[in-house]
This record gives structure tokens, C-alpha cells and sequence, in this order.
């Protein structure tokens, strides 16, 4: 099933077993001071092990003022090697080769994350997510950082690493001087092509020359960056060639830079799968050197097919290491049912570092917990008794199962999933269905009973009598004190997700936070008359920039109407009254949909409390929150027990 993708390629004298790269995402586990924690190791050990062939780590700085994250690696110094010289033993155990991504952040970083100091960049313009101005660099503090660039990769070769990737993509420093986007110098730095393209060449030259012409030298470049005035492929084309014969050793095709207005470095499920496979194609045509491809690709069978159609030679999967280390073992065994894939959500493995904090992952609780987690069977089994499937209670039963638990799962619908169900019916949304799945296969292997329609009471728990009650009985919909709301047209928008209501064609959809947009999308989509009234001053306010982005885009194309600053007074049977500055005034509905935000459910709780002595209540039912959080805290339940 798999020839070209188990297949093993060389980059320069450097072996790689098999074609799946994981590519460098930011983690934040390093220490501060770039040396490489437990935690970090752990971390790339664990894909190591489970089969990739080449791992590439996360923008290592070339000096103190490079990061653009706080807790990144760094090799600007030599008391820096010691740490990651075990990082690249803990993987060399292992049949994997692993390469440091070596970077400065120039304009996209600020002066909390990298020392203290301003920004700086070929021009003072501010990069759009950060906004910090930058300054301007000199020509020597331009030959001094070509110089770091050189020291940083002679480090990474005595710290064991089988070569390095130097990043000029995503609109990091070397970018920024490539694109006339950011670069609007007029000395030999700035201007035409040749004098854009010097600072990259002269880091290579610098590279080069301190390690040697048998280390492994690669690039990641944006071909495309997505923006107005920014690099095209026309130029790219050039500069692939120029990048082979000054003497790299492979290219990393990927695209985009920091900025909510662009299909993005990591893209949403918005965004089809490995939509930038043709650029590496185009790349491909014209250098004889290795060429990766990288976006959106989940599946092993979809890097089949792009080696198969000669689209790339490695198959960058990162955020997809991130969802299972184990992928290449899993996919070279023929046991696809039980990869768990990435579902393109973005919220742990991106929203963390909006927020300056280490990566997570929604279908993956366990990820950067490699150091500490323990799975070794308990020597004193407990019978565990869940209520609720939704995505907290069929985490916390996977986990207590493989700790050897005899666990059994009540749910009072006749579906698995909970909310989260709901969740993959807007539009672009589907693949949220694949953890479901996943979960679903992974409790049959491990045995825990599952109970549907079933409802949890006092009686079933004085009947079962388990050692431990965890409670997962999600949220409830709010449903606010407003006249008229108990109208037989007024719905809630899970029971519209899900087809368990008809509407009418014109419809308003009360609360424009994530779930009232995505529901005010997917009506949108069918061609109804859709208006949504959010009483905040703007609609999907919860969301991160880059699916808000898409998800208004969707809303705009389908004419869906908003109304913010604006709250519901009184529901009618033909409309809605509502009101803002403006005064009040009515909106024509034959349906009226709720997204009004959760409360707890845990009625149970208290009612447990009473006749149990153990009694765990987790995710909705204890607070409202997501199923990044549901799932994290039934995980960590769950394998405590």
C-alpha cells in the first residue's frame, strides 16, 4: 500500500528511512534561556519512536534577540549543545533523523519574547498580528547576523543533529528580505531581485563554509506569501533555482505569512488538503534537489498519492505528528482505523501561542506529557462508572481502560459524541467527526461497555455500585428569561445542527458567539433569509483570527444578515422585537434559533453526592468550556485513577 512513502531518500550524505517529515511547528517546551527541557525531548522522542523518518525541530535562534517565541529552542551559544545533543540522542535510538530549523524572527517577534530589545526588520513596517514597530537593521548588524546564522548550524552539528533547515518562509527575517511586501531598502539589501535575494545567499556561503559540504544544509521557503505586493511564484520559480545551484541540499516548498488574510502557514479545515502540493510540483519541474511538500495532509494514503504522482519527494505531516507520534507505524502495519487524525481545528496546537503558552492538542490530551505520563497497568483495578458520552466521558474511559480499569458508559441519547457531534455539521466542520471515531474504535478494543439511551439515577448507581462515579454530562443550553421564548417556533441551534427541528426560510439566530455563526452559516448554505443578533460588538468573537476570517466569509457570501450591539426583547409569532441604539424594531422569522451559550449540568452531581463517596465531575458539567478542555480533563481523570 505504501512503496514510495516507506521508501528511504538521501538528503546530501544523510539517510532518511522513509519519506514522512514532520515539520517544524513551535511547541514553547524548550527552557527560556533555548536549552531543551524533559519535556521537549520527550516530545520528539515520542515521534521517534513511532516511525517518522526525518524530524524537524521548531526556529532555533541565532541569538538572544532572534526569538519570536519565549520558549523556543536556541544555539547562539555553546553552553546551549549540551541539552540538545540529548535530544538528538534520545531520537538517534531510533531509526529517525532529526535536522534543527535554524531562524531569526525579525519583525515577527516583540520585545517580551526575545530579550527585551525592539524588533527589527529590512524596513520599519509592523508585522500585522504583533504590531510592534520595528527598526531597521544596519548593513553590520546584517554581516553580524549572516555570521550567527553560520556559528548556530556549526553548533547544531555538535549537538549531534543530522543537518539544519534554514527558514525562509512564513515571514521571518530572511523572508522579510526576500519580499518586497516588508523590503523597501535601496541599499544592496533592498531593491531588485538580486540584492532581495543576497542576505539568504550569503547566510548559505556563511553555513556552508563552517560545517563542511557533507552536512545536510535544506531551506523552507514561502513560494507564494499570499499578500498584496508580497513574493509570487514567477519570482519563486527563479529563486529555486538559484537556492539548487548555490549548493542546498533540498527545498521546503511551503507558503504564507503571519496575518489573518491568507490561506495561512497552518491552515484551518477551511482550506482544502494539501492545497499547496501543485506549488511543490511547480518547484519539483525545475531543481534536481529534493523538494518537501507540507499543508493539510492527514492521511498516509494522501502522501501515497502525491509521491505517486511525482508532486514532491517527502511528505511534510506536522500538525498530523502532533494528533498521533505513532502515524508511520500505525500506516506502515496496515492499521488505518487507528491512526488518530488531525482534524485541522487549530485550537490547541495554534491557540495556545496566541497567548504566549506551550502547544496542546484537541484529539491528543497527551501531547508535551511524553515525560511524565505513566501507562503501566494499576496493581488494584477500580470499576468506573461514566455518565455521558460526550467528548470529556470518552476520553476519561479510554484513559482509566488502558490503565486497566472495568469501565462502563451510560449515555441517555442514542449517540456517542455529545455536542461535539453537532459540532461537524456546519459547514467545512465535518472532520470533527473523525475523533469521535477514532475514540468509538478505541473503546471497543479496550473493552469498556457502552450503554446508550440510557440515563444515569440514583437507582442504576445503588445498583452497579462503583468504585467511581465521573460525571461528563455537558451544558445545557441557555435560555434566558425573554417573552416569548417558549414559542413552539423557537429552537436551539444543536436540535437545527442536527435535523432534529424543520425551519422556515426566513430565520434569526440569537447570539452571534462560534456556535450561532456556524449555525447561521449552515442555514445560510440551505438559502434561507438568515439574520443574527449579537448583543457584543462584534459576531464570532470567541474565534482566533484566521477562522473567523473564513467563517465570515461564508456568512458574507450567503448574505447572512448581523445585527450586533443589538439584544432580543420579545419573540413573536411571526418575528422577532429587538433592539439597540438605534431603538427597537422588529425582524421577520418564522424561526427563531438559540445560541445563547451553556450552563452546567450537574443536577447529577448534587444528586450523587448523596448516596456516593467518589464522584468526579468534569468538562460542561462543571464549567463551561470546549472539547480542547472537556477532553484534557477527562484524560487527566481518567489515567489518574
Amino acid at each position: 500500500m505504501f512503496d514510495k512513502l516507506f521508501s528511504p531518500i538521501k538528503i546530501n550524505q544523510c539517510e532518511i528511512p522513509n519519506r514522512l517529515a514532520v515539520t517544524a511547528m513551535v511547541a514553547n517546551y524548550c527552557n527560556e534561556d533555548g536549552t531543551a527541557s524533559d519535556k521537549y525531548i520527550a516530545y520528539h522522542e515520542a515521534k521517534a519512536k513511532g516511525g517518522w523518518g526525518l524530524i524537524i525541530t521548531e526556529d532555533y535562534a541565532v541569538n538572544e534577540h532572534a526569538m519570536g517565541y519565549k520558549y523556543i529552542g536556541g544555539l547562539w551559544n555553546d553552553g546551549q549543545i549540551e541539552s540538545h545533543k540529548k535530544l538528538t540522542d534520545a531520537v538517534h535510538k531510533y531509526d529517525s533523523k532529526i535536522f534543527a530549523q535554524i531562524y531569526h524572527a525579525g519583525r515577527q517577534s516583540g520585545s517580551l519574547v526575545n530579550g527585551g530589545v525592539q524588533p527589527m526588520a529590512p524596513s520599519a513596517i509592523p508585522c500585522p498580528w504583533l504590531r510592534e514597530m520595528p527598526r531597521e537593521l544596519t548593513i553590520a548588524e546584517i554581516e553580524q547576523i549572516v555570521e550567527d546564522f553560520g556559528d548556530t548550524a556549526l553548533r547544531a552539528k555538535k549537538a549531534g543533529f543530522d543537518g539544519v533547515e534554514v527558514h525562509a518562509a512564513h515571514g521571518y527575517l530572511i523572508a522579510q528580505f526576500l519580499s518586497p511586501y516588508v523590503n523597501k531598502r535601496t541599499d544592496k539589501y533592498g531593491g531588485n531581485f538580486d540584492n532581495r535575494t543576497r542576505f539568504l545567499k550569503e547566510i548559505y556561503e556563511n553555513i556552508r563554509a563552517k560545517v563542511g559540504k557533507d552536512f545536510a544544509v535544506t531551506v523552507r521557503l514561502s513560494v507564494v506569501e499570499d499578500m498584496p505586493g508580497g513574493r509570487d511564484m514567477a519570482e519563486s520559480r527563479i529563486l529555486a533555482k538559484l537556492i539548487e545551484e548555490w549548493g542546498f541540499d533540498a527545498l521546503h516548498v511551503s507558503c504564507a505569512v503571519y496575518g489573518d488574510h491568507n490561506r495561512q502557514i497552518v491552515s484551518p479545515m477551511y482550506v482544502s488538503h494539501a492545497w499547496q502540493a501543485d506549488l511543490a510540483a511547480e518547484i519539483k519541474k525545475i531543481v534536481n534537489i529534493p523538494v518537501f511538500t507540507v499543508n493539510r495532509i492527514n492521511d498516509p494514503r494522501m502522501a501515497e498519492s502525491l509521491l505517486e504522482m511525482d508532486k514532491a519527494d517527502i511528505i511534510g505531516m506536522g500538525r498530523g505528528s502532533l494528533a498521533d507520534p505513532d502515524l508511520p507505524n500505525k500506516a506502515k502495519a496496515g492499521d488505518l482505523q487507528s491512526i488518530r487524525y488531525c482534524i485541522g481545528c487549530l485550537q490547541g496546537c495554534t491557540g495556545a501561542l496566541y497567548v504566549g503558552g506551550p502547544i496542546t492538542c484537541l484529539v491528543n490530551p497527551s501531547l508535551g506529557e511524553e515525560y511524565k505520563l505513566d501507562y503501566s497497568k494499576v496493581e488494584n483495578p477500580k470499576s468506573v462508572l461514566i455518565a455521558g458520552a460526550g467528548p470529556g466521558g470518552l476520553e476519561a474511559a479510554r484513559a482509566a481502560a488502558m490503565k486497566g480499569h472495568s469501565v462502563s458508559i451510560y449515555e441517555k441519547r442514542e449517540f456517542l459524541g455529545g455536542q461535539f457531534r453537532s459540532a461537524a455539521y456546519p459547514p467545512s466542520k465535518g472532520e470533527l467527526a473523525n475523533y469521535t471515531t477514532w475514540v468509538t474504535n478505541e473503546l471497543e478494543k479496550l473493552g469498556v461497555n457502552i450503554y446508550l439511551n440510557t440515563e444515569v439515577t440514583k437507582e442504576l448507581i445503588l445498583d452497579k455500585k462503583p468504585d467511581v462515579v465521573i460525571a461528563a454530562t455537558g451544558g445545557n443550553p441557555l435560555v434566558p428569561p425573554i417573552k416569548g421564548i417558549d414559542k413552539a417556533h423557537v429552537v436551539t441551534a444543536e436540535d437545527v445542527l442536527l435535523g432534529n427541528v424543520s425551519v422556515g426560510d426566513k430565520i434569526v439566530v440569537a447570539g452571534g458567539g462560534e456556535v450561532g455563526s456556524e449555525t447561521a452559516a449552515h442555514l445560510g448554505m440551505q438559502q434561507r433569509e438568515v439574520s443574527i443578533v449579537e448583543m457584543r460588538s462584534a459576531i464570532c468573537m470567541d474565534l482566533d483570527g484566521v477562522n473567523k476570517y473564513y467563517l465570515k466569509k461564508i456568512l458574507n457570501e450567503y448574505e447572512v444578515g448581523a445585527y450586533v450591539n443589538t439584544k432580543v426583547v420579545e419573540i413573536l409569532d411571526d418575528g422577532v422585537i429587538v433592539e439597540n441604539s438605534q431603538g427597537q424594531f422588529t425582524l421577520a422569522a418564522e424561526t427563531v434559533v438559540l445560541a445563547l451559550g451553556y450552563k452546567p449540568n450537574n443536577g447529577l452531581t448534587e444528586q450523587l453526592k448523596e448516596i456516593h463517596h467518589n464522584v468526579i465531575t468534569i468538562g460542561g458539567a462543571l464549567k463551561t468550556g470546549n472539547a480542547l478542555d472537556a477532553i484534557k480533563e477527562g484524560f487527566d481523570v481518567g489515567i489518574s485513577l
